[in-house]
């Protein structure tokens, strides 16, 4: 990841408030001194409102109206209704109003008051008596009244034709004092009293100001800036720490793992977000679930299909072969007694044996061939009995004591305690016989058969042991497979097939047991196991009794 989205987030928000700021900077630089200018305007004719109101409210008396005397040399103090010590007071508190209007604005305050009007060298000219100065100058000597600063520097400019507002009482202009070399804002204007008002502020004073504003606001851009910066870096993370866990389970998915889930604590877009994967994320475990179980169950059946087709070919194999040697043993013997080619009774008593104990071979191996097919394949249902495996494999001992006897074999078998199992009967007792035939037809030595059933950890294990000759290591893992045969020539003496340890095996997997063979010092030991405990086994098509 070249980078973060918690950076590229911090950048976004950093450059839109820098570019905020800097659009900021870029108005003030082009409309601030406007605006103050604006503003000073406003203030200008607020502290008129404000003089003009105070003139009213104490009651001063202009130069247009008669005041309790109406002497010639009329003093400052004959503006007040009241004499005394209340009209010293009332005119200090005005003239501390008005100092303190022109300090708080920033304004100079020019209060003054046409007397008389002469001619002189056929132009007008005017007494005037100063009523209040916020330079401090006042006077009422009408020699000294062009003297004073703001309105000498008022009638010495040029250009007095820059009017910014006006109405009747007064008028708003700019203009350029050449004295000082400076621009300033004058308010000219008449009281309610007929006394007349001059106010100043500069410009230059006013550009100033924004200058100060704009630099101190570079600063505070650049300031802010940088600490926005580091708060949108903490403030990103917190969200985009939610988007990498998201991320990070998302990859997970892509790997098919659907453990994570998001823990949702909020209810906005991330939260609607988690939700979202964490549903996604359970459909896809439950669908890929399912698909893995039908991708599974396909293989089988395409599995068990190949096997059913290498099962018939080996099957068409193996019965051809096997069946090859008794039809030519029984055809030619059948040829023989239709030609006559021995004519005593014996011989053809003889022919006819052979004929019929081929027959008979036939017949088991095709009968073995049909269990084991349908064993393997759980064509027949399984009937599941709980029962004494050592009666059931009394009876079977005591119906072969014939061939016990005719194979000389000692028995030997402890039926004193029983053992009960669960299993299907017929496949067991199957099962016992083809151990028990193997050990008959395999017995040598001291000829001794020796069957246990012994019982450990809920299992029975049953066992068969003959002594005789010992099963070559390389045979071992071979002798289950079907047809499979270690002595073929003895197999054919005693008419052996070769599918019965098949069938053992086949019906020890299909009940879920295990089975084997082990060589012993003297002998050859044959086992499998059946369940014994007192639950019935969970056995797939199986119907139980």
């Amino acid at each position: 990841m070249n980078k973060s989205l918690q950076v590229k987030l911090s950048v976004t928000l950093l450059a839109t408030v820098f570019l905020t700021m800097i659009v900021s900077v870029l108005v003030n630089n082009f409309f601030l001194v406007d605006y103050y200018i604006s503003g000073k305007q406003q203030t200008l004719l607020s502290v008129y409102n404000r003089i003009n109101e105070m003139y009213n409210t104490f009651g001063v008396v202009g130069s247009g109206e008669k005041g309790p005397s109406d002497e010639s040399n009329i003093d400052l103090y004959q503006w007040f209704r009241e004499d005394g010590a209340s009209t010293l007071e009332n005119f200090l508190d005005m003239e501390l109003s008005m100092e303190q209007l022109s300090q708080n604005n920033n304004i100079s305050i020019l209060l003054y008051r046409i007397q008389n009007k002469r001619i002189i060298n056929q132009q007008a000219v005017y007494d005037m008596q100063v009523l209040f100065s916020s330079s401090g100058t006042n006077s009422s000597d009408n020699s000294d009244v062009e003297n004073f600063a703001i309105y000498r520097d008022y009638i010495q400019s040029d250009d007095r034709t820059n009017i910014l507002n006006e109405s009747e009482k007064y008028s708003l202009q700019k203009v350029f004092v050449k004295r000082l070399d400076l621009s300033y804002i004058y308010l000219i204007g008449a009281l309610d009293n007929g006394d007349y008002i001059m106010l100043r502020s500069s410009i230059e004073s006013i550009e100033e100001s924004a200058q100060i504003s704009n630099r101190f606001f570079v600063y505070v851009t650049i300031c802010v800036s940088c600490l926005s910066f580091v708060v949108m870096l903490f403030i990103s993370r917190r969200f985009t720490g939610k988007i990498l866990d998201l991320a990070k389970i998302a990859r997970k998915m892509s790997s098919l793992d659907f453990e994570e889930k998001y823990p949702v604590e909020s209810e906005d877009e991330i939260g609607v977000l988690g939700n979202s994967i964490n549903t996604l994320s359970e459909t896809l475990e439950k669908t890929l679930g399912e698909l893995k179980g039908a991708n599974t169950q396909l293989k089988r059946e395409l599995e068990q299909k190949v096997q059913i087709d290498e099962m018939r070919k080996e099957f068409l194999s193996n019965v051809s072969h096997e069946l090859k040697t008794p039809i030519a043993l029984i055809q030619g013997y059948a040829e023989g007694l239709q030609e006559n080619i021995n004519d005593d009774e014996e011989s053809r008593d003889f022919y006819c044996e052979v004929i019929m104990d081929e027959a008979s071979k036939m017949n088991v191996l095709v009968k073995k061939l049909l269990d084991l097919n349908q064993i393997e394949f759980g064509t027949e249902t399984l009937s599941i009995e709980h029962f004494d495996i050592v009666s059931t494999i009394g009876n079977i001992l005591s119906n072969a004591e014939i061939l016990f006897r005719q194979k000389e074999a000692v028995l030997k078998f402890d039926d004193s305690r029983p053992v009960y199992v669960w299993g299907d009967v017929y496949l067991i007792e199957e099962a016992f016989s083809n151990y028990m035939s193997n050990a008959l037809n395999h017995l040598d030595g001291d000829r001794i058969v020796e069957v246990k059933v012994t019982q450990e950890m809920g299992k029975a294990r049953i066992s068969v042991f003959n002594t005789g000759a010992r099963i070559p290591e390389e045979d071992i893992d071979q002798i289950w497979v079907k047809f499979y045969k270690v002595d073929k020539a003895r197999t054919r003496e005693y008419g052996g097939s070769g599918v019965g340890l098949s069938i053992v095996k086949a019906t020890m997997e299909r009940l879920g047991q295990k089975y084997g063979v082990l060589n012993r010092e003297d002998g050859v030991e044959f086992w499998f196991t059946l369940d014994a405990s007192n639950e019935v086994p969970e056995i797939e098509g199986i119907r139980k009794n």
